[in-house]
């Protein structure tokens, strides 16, 4: 290639072909380039190395044609004069990113008013841009065995290498000799080096290995969902089942199917932590482990797990949100389980809903998705009834065991002991369940020992100094903590406002004070505690689960981790601590979100022979969630719902978007919010609400603002958004985030 110095003559450049390559950075789109050669143009999808500026880059050679939908399309830059252009530098040794995948990049970037580098950058994070050197092991050398002195040791050596190249270990190993017998049998030519075969990193998976016996109403809902992958065409469908139906069971034969037939599976998770008892599941199943992908994972098993799903290697990924933007060269089949789980929501950096992008990625691949939960959200429920979603529906629990009756404790008529928590009803019913050999769970979703530290002098109140939020206490780390910013103080021996010795007193509960409490009241019981920051990691909650499932605790205290889709069958028995917790703050969702956490929960009991019961301590049991969670109606509260979102078109009947200004300083954040507002959009049916302080309108240090969007349904936001940001100026320190379908109005 001629050197980049030199100029090329104009005929000779303007001949060849302008390629836009697409880089992992925050431009508003690919940037154009010229082939190596004349001879040499990489397709799209091959990842490259261009210049930019006086540094190289990895980038991918995107597609010249859109397939975004115009409506979320952004208008095309100038194209830049072809004698300006620089040549790509090289082409890596690696298989090209499929269009599917560069499909998904578009869309998704385009939907959420992203640049797209940025979303590619998620797709390339675990690629490894190096050339691999090849392993090396050893095979027959050249130099005839008659003309060496054969000793015993050499003689087994060459009788264990067989047809293929050996590693030095194995080759010891299986000929009883040492590496230095080895190394000086290819010093003299009776052995030489050879490239060992790529290793494969995971098992083969096996359909037929362990099939489930199915109930006939699980049979049936599973011969639907296989008939779903066989038509290989795009379709989504809700796998609606009570608690302990027996989805994952049902779902996991529309994989076999898909590996039957020789493609890629993704399965998506809310959590990490559901991982360790979902791939045990797996294995019995279908003989061998899936590939696993979450933010846990090493960098280089995530190079490896990566490569393996380009190479077609890895059949089957179970993986957090992120698992979305791996290169899948065959995709088969999409599941996501917990559908209706806030988790799939990606906050940070790209923000975007991992269910909702996964229905998108089956789309684009032209391959089924099934949605699986117990408590599907509104919005796949509106789908359902609009018929795009098709549903599946699981009536009974596995194996004759009977749904938990629910019973609410009126802690008004109720009351727990002064400074005390829990009701004397809850207490003696656990009491009865330790009798009967059955364990038992508390449930708080709120971490730490008390969410609010004051004085009982003055009234001060510990308050992080960085977000506009109470410090929680954590007795057993001896300290106060901010659960938004990370923020950490020793607790201080004087009130820092009246400096009084003594003073400062814990109001409320969290899990660790309600530990404290299940102490003193059950001494004998061995409790086990579960929540994110006593778990902190996959293995140490496989160690959690292993324990519950041995029978070794008693008693389980957590928060919202176990609510996630275990299944302990010994656990008979659950109290809810704080039933009413999650129903204030004004937001959208709160009251669908509290009876979807709630009843799942709620559905870890009972899940085998012993029937199980469930209490709810609330304040306020003439609530509709209360009676929701009492009936056991789900979908009548659903149908309650949506008759108080449908007229105001609130999602999943319009469409939202939340703008969210930040600065350093408050008068910043005002001034910027106040300058959007101004220039908002005057079109009809669409409302403009803010700017207003956000609910946290102090966060890790900055001030922030919202403005809020909403519009019906067949408005799309994306344009108009586009256009009222148009030529905005910010200073280095404001900035402007959008969330478009915002779950999170904090």
């Amino acid at each position: 290639m001629m050197p980049e110095t030199l100029v090329e003559p104009k005929d000779e450049r303007e001949s060849r072909e302008r390629l836009p390559v697409l880089l992992p950075l925050p431009f508003p789109g690919p940037l154009d380039y010229l082939p190596p050669s004349a001879d040499d143009i990489p397709e799209p999808g091959t990842l490259v190395r261009v210049p930019l500026g006086r540094r190289e880059e990895t980038g991918c050679v995107w597609d010249v044609d859109s397939t975004v939908p115009p409506d979320l399309a952004a208008p095309p830059g100038p194209a830049i004069d072809i004698r300006r252009l620089r040549p790509i530098r090289a082409t890596l040794d690696i298989p090209r990113l499929p269009q599917s995948l560069r499909r998904f990049v578009d869309w998704l970037a385009a939907y959420t008013l992203t640049p797209p580098g940025l979303v590619l950058a998620m797709a390339l994070r675990a690629c490894n841009t190096d050339t691999p050197r090849p392993t090396l092991g050893w095979t027959r050398g050249e130099t005839d065995p008659a003309d060496i002195r054969m000793t015993p040791a050499r003689a087994r050596v060459l009788g264990a290498l067989g047809n293929a190249p050996r590693s030095t270990g194995d080759l010891a190993s299986l000929a009883d000799a040492s590496p230095a017998v080895i190394r000086g049998m290819a010093a003299i030519g009776l052995l030489r080096e050879a490239p060992l075969p790529p290793e494969a990193h995971f098992a083969t998976l096996d359909p037929a290995f362990n099939p489930p016996v199915l109930s006939p109403g699980q049979a049936e809902v599973a011969q639907e969902l296989r008939a779903g992958v066989d038509a290989r065409c795009f379709s989504a469908t809700l796998l609606e089942g009570v608690t302990g139906s027996g989805k994952t069971e049902v779902y996991l034969e529309a994989v076999a199917e898909a590996l039957r037939q020789g493609r890629q599976v993704l399965v998506l998770l809310p959590e990490i932590a559901l991982s360790a008892q979902w791939a045990e599941r797996f294995t019995k199943r279908f003989g061998a482990q899936a590939a696993i992908w979450h933010s846990d994972l090493g960098t280089k098993r995530r190079r490896i797990t990566w490569r393996a799903v380009l190479d077609g290697q890895a059949r089957v990924v179970v993986g957090a949100r992120s698992a979305l933007f791996l290169p899948f060269v065959d995709l088969g089949l999409i599941v996501v389980d917990e559908e209706h789980d806030t988790a799939f929501k990606q906050e940070d950096g790209v923000t975007y809903h991992g269910r909702d992008m996964a229905v998108v990625r089956a789309r684009l691949a032209d391959v089924p998705i099934v949605l699986a939960s117990a408590t599907p959200s509104l919005e796949t429920v509106a789908n359902v009834e609009a018929g795009r979603y098709r549903h599946l529906h699981l009536a009974d629990r596995h194996g004759g065991a009977l749904m938990p009756d629910v019973e609410l404790l009126d802690m008004r008529t109720h009351p727990p002991e002064r400074g005390l928590f829990l009701s004397p009803v809850l207490t003696d019913a656990i009491e009865q369940s330790f009798a009967r050999g059955e364990q038992a769970m508390l449930f708080l979703n709120r971490r730490g020992y008390a969410p609010l530290t004051l004085c009982r002098a003055c009234g001060f109140r510990m308050e992080c100094p960085n977000c506009s939020a109470w410090l929680v206490e954590h007795r057993v780390r001896h300290e106060l903590a901010c659960h938004h910013c990370g923020h950490t103080e020793p607790m201080p021996p004087t009130c820092p406002g009246c400096q009084a010795e003594n003073s400062l007193v814990p109001i409320g509960p969290g899990i660790e004070r309600i530990l404290e409490e299940s102490r003193a009241r059950f001494p004998d019981a061995r409790i086990l505690v579960m929540a994110s920051d006593t778990l902190g990691s996959s293995q140490a909650t496989a160690e959690a689960v292993r324990q519950i499932s041995a029978r070794e605790v008693d008693l389980i205290i957590g928060t919202q981790i176990v609510a996630k889709g275990w299944h302990f069958p010994h656990l008979t028995l659950v109290g809810v601590v704080d039933a009413d917790l999650g129903l204030g703050g004004g937001d959208l969702r709160a009251a669908e979100r509290t009876v979807q956490l709630l009843h799942q929960v709620a559905g870890r009991a009972g899940r085998a022979e012993a029937p199980g019961h469930v209490f709810l301590q609330s304040y306020v049991c003439e609530h509709p969630v209360m009676k929701a969670l009492v009936s056991g109606d789900y979908q009548g509260f659903l149908a309650q719902e949506a008759a108080q979102r449908r007229p105001g078109f609130w999602p999943p009947y319009g469409r939202l978007a939340a703008l969210i200004v930040s600065a350093h300083t408050a008068e910043a954040a005002d001034r910027l919010a106040r300058t959007i507002g101004e220039h908002a959009p005057r079109i009809p049916g669409v409302q403009i609400l803010g700017p207003a302080p956000a609910p946290l309108a102090l966060l890790r240090g900055r001030h922030r603002r919202r403005l809020l969007l909403r519009a019906p349904r067949n408005i799309a936001v994306q344009p108009i958004l586009r256009h009222w940001l148009a030529g905005l100026r910010t200073a280095s320190q404001e900035k402007v985030e959008i969330d478009i379908d915002p779950v999170s109005f904090l």
